[in-house]
């Protein structure tokens, strides 16, 4: 059974940064795709970053086009941890943020829709001020 268990969210200022934390038990985080989403009451859920990883154990990261320069999706394999730094905080960063990961080692050309992700943590809230 997979468990995914996010924390570090909270209330910050634009400009500001926070670092989000994923806790894998019954997956280790270096052997299959981990992405994060995020959702606004009333949106879709939207695909934030994924890290993937090849045979050597060397990962790649997407990111979305509205996040990328400022987030960094990174693991700590001995913590079996996922994280996301996220930099340069906007108010339109304002969300739920999600942690996802699917029951294949593969890596899906979709990696940015749902679908892929069978396993989602309870999510936590992320508010920037302006």
């Amino acid at each position: 059974q997979v468990h995914l268990v996010e924390s570090g969210g909270g209330l910050v200022q634009a400009g500001g940064s926070l670092r989000l934390s994923c806790a894998a038990s019954g997956r280790t985080v270096s052997s299959y795709p981990m992405a994060w989403f995020r959702q606004v009451p009333g949106k879709e859920r939207e695909f934030v970053a994924v890290i993937t990883w090849n045979i050597w154990s060397v990962g790649t990261t997407y990111y979305a086009d509205s996040v990328k320069g400022r987030f960094i999706i990174s693991t700590d394999n001995a913590k079996n941890t996922v994280y996301l730094q996220m930099n340069s905080l906007k108010p339109e960063d304002t969300a739920i943020y999600y942690c996802a990961a699917p029951e294949s080692r593969r890596f899906y050309s979709d990696y940015a829709s749902q679908r892929p992700y069978d396993y989602w943590g309870q999510g936590t809230q992320v508010t920037v001020s302006s």
